[in-house]
């Protein structure tokens, strides 16, 4: 969850209408240099509400066997879901739930905040605490999780649910994890983040983005409290290790997503969509500032968004990456 998400729990909601730019493709009578590409959003869609009266979403993850989205109303302590035959109802109780992400089993991953913890749910509904603790010490309020291709999690852990309840802090930073659910093997990839929040691997997983929110008046290191925020894109080995940066976007978010074309698509005041080596393609305006976004439907190319109180989508040309 972004630095503004709290603040933005009681905020009004801006109440403008959806708008999206769609840029019209090319002619084959044009000069390639001369035309505009083509938008990415689907031919005359817009931004549709689906749900509304929450208190703040986040964390979309489409169920495609069950044909819904499910996604966090963090404060009211809620998992949630929305189907187009059933509509919005209630997944589950949580605790504080935030990110949430299919395992390669198809079962629910969900960082929890008040929580504080890392945990599954197994196919007869139970909860399976994955990870609590590091080194013996409990985390902040892990934020957000991406699965890799080997079964791997890799998930942030900020600090934002652990400020918003005036809970001392245990592990003296807040670091980026990749945990082995298999063997309960966990490893700290990165330290030198302020703030990191949304983390998605691309298609191929030989690239991990992370977001950072940016520095905080209340951080613990004084040198990271002016950081801007951005969003690293990390090298990542074929065994899985974490490697250099290859480039860095001069903008923060708050959850991601890609496209099968590697196209990613970010949150901060509205969706943003960069190619795959941080170049800005185009926005979509959303009603109410969107926390995170993922791709669903039977094609995959709804864009589900979860944006302060409600959850909106909008139909891409181009299908996502499914969990």
């Amino acid at each position: 969850m972004s630095t503004r998400g709290h603040s933005h729990w009681s905020c009004m909601l801006l109440a403008l209408p959806a708008l999206i730019l769609v840029l019209p493709a090319a002619r084959g009578d044009e000069p390639a240099s001369l035309v505009e590409p083509a938008s990415l959003i689907e031919p005359g869609a817009k931004v549709v509400k689906l749900a509304g009266d929450m208190k703040f979403t986040e964390g979309p993850v489409w169920l495609p066997a069950e044909k819904k989205v499910v996604f966090s109303d963090i404060p009211n302590s809620k998992l949630m879901q929305w189907s187009e035959s059933d509509g919005l109802s209630e997944f589950r109780a949580s605790e504080q739930s935030n990110g949430n992400i299919l395992d390669l089993e198809g079962r629910l991953i969900t960082c929890q905040h008040s929580g504080r913890n890392l945990v599954r749910t197994e196919k007869d509904g139970s909860l399976t605490v994955l990870a609590d603790k590091y080194e013996g010490q409990r985390f902040n309020s892990p934020n957000d999780v991406a699965v890799r291709s080997d079964g791997t999690l890799w998930f942030t852990d900020p600090p934002w649910g652990l400020w918003g309840s005036n809970q001392p802090a245990e592990v003296p930073g807040h670091w980026v994890y990749k945990l082995d659910p298999a063997t309960g093997k966990l490893q700290v990839l990165v330290k030198d983040l302020a703030m990191p929040n949304g983390i998605v691997f691309s298609p191929d997983f030989k690239r991990l983005y992370i977001a950072d929110t940016g520095g905080h008046p209340r951080h613990p290191d004084p040198q990271m409290r002016e950081l801007p925020g951005s969003i690293r894109c990390y090298e990542v080995s074929e065994t899985g290790e974490l490697g250099k940066v290859l480039f860095t976007i001069p903008q923060g978010s708050d959850g991601m997503a890609v496209d099968q074309r590697g196209n990613l698509y970010t949150t901060s005041g509205k969706v943003h969509i960069y190619d795959p080596d941080g170049k800005p393609l185009e926005q979509i305006e959303v009603p109410e500032g969107p926390a995170n976004v993922c791709f669903g439907g039977d094609d995959f190319r709804t864009l589900f968004i979860t944006a302060r109180t409600s959850l909106y989508s909008v139909r891409m040309r181009v299908a996502g990456t499914k969990p």
